[in-house]
């Protein structure tokens, strides 16, 4: 008796995933350019300090709802087109039916087997083979939007708070370059693990994520330079 093969794909993780990674980076990144930004201008540990608290709040918040707006629009976009496939199958059978074997054909069936398994796939349930193979929805992919909002602002929050610890527990003359020294090696062990988890090559994933977030500190770092600099 041959035993049921049960997979798991990275896919599957794909909706909170990619709200994480996205969360954690831009905890790292935005809070570190601030804080590297603000120090450049020749400010008090208590001001950068407040600057990067504030920058975390905003930020985590920032992320939340723009998580949710976006994934929201997408499952109202995915809910509409499930509503409106609904109503083709009920008064458009054998057109639905037509449209499913074409997509068989256009897959590498024969017309012939096409058209068994598409009339099998919808004795069995139709509107499942029409969300999969005809609007390219599954279970897996599925938007998410309350799930990808609290992944993104939690990531944010715990990247965020890095360069936070290192302000508070560095001295001051030692602030910058530790908190970009950190947040760098941060983003690297970020790319990592985003890649493992995604099951995507950790080189390319580490280098990107790396080059931005040094292209954001050193930006930052220069405006706030010219900033005190101009004030003084």
């Amino acid at each position: 008796m041959s035993r049921l093969h049960i997979e798991s794909h990275n896919i599957e993780r794909i909706g909170w995933l990619r709200a994480a990674v996205l969360g954690a980076n831009d905890g790292i990144v935005s809070t570190a350019s601030l804080i590297v930004g603000v120090a450049a201008a020749a400010a008090g540990r208590q001001e950068v300090l407040l600057a990067g608290v504030a920058g975390l709040v905003a930020g985590a918040l920032s992320m939340a709802a723009g998580e949710y707006v976006s994934v929201s629009s997408q499952a109202d976009t995915e809910s509409a087109d499930i509503a409106r496939e609904m109503a083709e199958l009920a008064t458009q059978p054998e057109a639905e039916l037509n449209e499913l074997t074409g997509i068989y054909v256009g897959r590498g069936l024969e017309p012939t087997l096409a058209r068994q398994v598409a009339e099998a796939l919808t004795a069995h349930d139709a509107m499942a083979a029409h969300r999969r193979d005809e609007l390219g929805l599954s279970e897996a992919t599925a938007a998410r939007p309350l799930q990808a909002a609290l992944a993104s602002a939690l990531t944010f929050s715990i990247g965020a708070a890095l360069p936070l610890l290192v302000v508070l527990l560095l001295p001051a003359g030692n602030l910058t370059i530790g908190v970009v020294a950190t947040s760098l090696a941060a983003l690297a062990v970020l790319g990592f693990l985003g890649a493992r988890a995604g099951g995507a090559p950790v080189g390319p994933s580490v280098m990107r994520v790396v080059f931005w977030g040094a292209l954001a500190m050193a930006v930052t770092a220069g405006v706030g330079r010219l900033f005190g600099t101009v004030v003084a």
